[in-house]
């Protein structure tokens, strides 16, 4: 695979992940549909997919490094007391739903739903419209501080509909955010904390494959672009994002999501 190609899926990835679009959707689309990574092995596609989520997991943890410092620290000095320790056991129990279904049903996701285009294109269309739906007509009440534990966990129960391809981590959590009258910059914070553990465990998973290590070692320089370009488009990525929420709602999201889905839906037709 060419440089260009490793460098655009980068891009791609770093900014998808952060925005309610999809990344795991436009990764396969620009790969599938748009050709972009197209000559890429089918035995390492899902391999380089998780390390570009690693390089966005890296630019989470590096742009909240504070955040996240203070609630590991009072989380284990102070536990639920502190209202930043309270976040790393919400987090914790927020985490275990979307992990459990994502270890019993990896393989039927990476097998059949990654393929199943007009799926994929659903998905990006009922998300658009349920996020932008629920964010117009839900007050903001709430900052992360207010969260209760059943919100936490309500949370990431959305994001097991996060594993089928289009519906975007970042689009079920912040929706389900939405509904629980969390202000706009709350609900996508918590979402990209959220995101953290379980794109951590997902490499972990990947790592512990057989083959996995020999496959990142031999392709080692694609997979370092990958992982380099991801990080720096994702820190970005999440800059802004949070700055334009606090003035915007999704809208251009949800029209976005209907027009790629739209793509999809005529090349599926036609090729």
């Amino acid at each position: 695979m060419e440089i260009l190609e490793v460098f655009v899926l980068g891009v791609i990835q770093g900014i998808a992940e952060f925005l309610p679009i999809s990344s795991s959707a436009h990764l396969i689309i620009f790969r599938d549909v748009f050709g972009i990574g197209a000559s890429m092995p089918k035995n390492i596609e899902l391999s380089f997919d998780i390390a570009l989520h690693l390089g966005t997991l890296l630019a989470i943890l590096v742009f909240f490094f504070k955040d996240f410092w203070n609630m590991v620290i009072k989380g284990l000095t102070k536990g639920v007391k502190d209202k930043d320790g309270k976040i790393l056991w919400y987090l914790v129990a927020a985490t275990i739903p979307a992990a459990i279904v994502g270890v019993l049903f990896e393989e039927k996701i990476e097998n059949v739903i990654r393929s199943n285009y007009i799926l994929i294109a659903l998905a990006l269309i009922v998300m658009g419209v349920i996020i932008y739906y629920v964010d117009k007509t839900c007050n903001q009440e709430k900052k992360i501080d207010d969260m209760g534990l059943w919100d936490a966990v309500l949370v990431g129960c959305s994001q097991v509909f996060a594993l089928i391809p289009g519906f975007s981590r970042s689009g079920t959590t912040i929706a389900a955010s939405r509904i629980l009258k969390l202000e706009r910059e709350s609900a996508a914070k918590f979402s990209f904390f959220l995101s953290a553990p379980v794109v951590f465990g997902a490499v972990v998973l990947q790592l512990m494959k057989k083959g996995t290590i020999d496959l990142i070692l031999t392709n080692f320089s694609t997979f370092l672009l990958g992982i380099i370009t991801s990080f720096v488009i994702g820190i970005i990525c999440i800059k802004y994002l949070l700055k334009y929420l606090k003035k915007h709602d999704f809208k251009v999201f949800m029209i976005y999501r209907i027009i790629l889905a739209a793509i999809v839906l005529l090349w599926v037709a036609f090729v």
